[in-house]
C-alpha cells in the first residue's frame, strides 16, 4: 500500500492529497492509512532519499529536503529566500498572527498602505480572501493559505513561533545602536 500511496502523492504534485480523500479511495481504515503513512515517512528519512513525506493539516504531499536546498537553488537559479520582499514579509507575518484581518487593520499596524503588498501576496497564493468584515463597507477579510504553510514548513497556523508581547513593548523602536555622522 505504500508503493500506491508514494504514486498517488507523486501524481498529485503540489497540491497534496487530503488524508480523508486517500482513505476513501485506497478502502482502508484511518488507522492503516496512519500506520502506512508513518512508514512512508521512515523510508523518506533516509540519508539515501531526495524527498520527504510532508503533512500540512490534513493535506499529505511530497517535498525535497531543505538540506538539498542549495542544489535545488543553484539548479533553478532562483533564489527562494528573496521571493518575497521584507514588506511583503511583515505584512504576512502580521495576517499570519491576526487572520482574519482586514487591509485597512494591517495598514493602521503597519503605519503604511498595504494595498500593494496584499495583492502581491494574494497573487504568490499566500494568503486568500476568507469573508467579510461586519464593519462598515464589508472589507475583505484575509488569511494565510497552504502555500503559506508549505512554504514556512509549517503543519498547522498553530505552529508559528509563540511572540511575547511584553518583551515587544519593551523594544524601543526610536532607539538605534547607530548614530549619523
Amino acid at each position: 500500500m505504500e508503493a500506491v500511496i508514494e504514486g498517488m502523492l507523486f501524481l498529485a504534485g503540489d497540491e497534496g492529497i487530503e488524508k480523508e480523500k486517500l482513505r476513501e479511495v485506497l478502502k482502508i481504515s484511518e488507522e492503516q492509512l496512519n500506520k502506512d503513512i508513518e512508514q512512508l515517512k521512515e523510508t523518506y528519512q533516509s540519508e539515501k532519499r531526495g524527498i520527504r513525506l510532508e503533512i500540512i493539516g490534513n493535506n499529505l504531499k511530497l517535498v525535497t529536503k531543505k538540506e538539498h536546498k542549495q542544489y535545488y537553488e543553484d539548479y533553478f537559479s532562483f533564489d527562494l529566500d528573496t521571493t518575497l520582499s521584507p514588506s511583503a514579509l511583515e505584512v504576512l507575518a502580521i495576517i499570519a498572527y491576526n487572520e482574519p484581518i482586514t487591509r485597512v487593520e494591517i495598514d493602521e499596524i503597519r503605519g503604511v498602505n498595504s494595498s500593494h503588498q496584499v495583492r502581491k501576496l494574494v497573487q504568490k497564493n499566500m494568503i486568500e480572501p476568507k469573508g467579510k468584515s461586519n464593519l462598515p463597507g464589508r472589507p475583505m477579510l484575509y488569511g494565510t493559505t497552504t502555500t503559506f504553510l508549505d512554504y514556512f514548513g509549517l503543519e498547522s497556523i498553530q505552529d508559528l513561533p509563540k511572540m511575547d508581547m511584553e518583551e515587544i513593548e519593551e523594544l524601543d523602536l526610536y532607539d538605534s545602536k547607530y548614530t549619523e555622522k
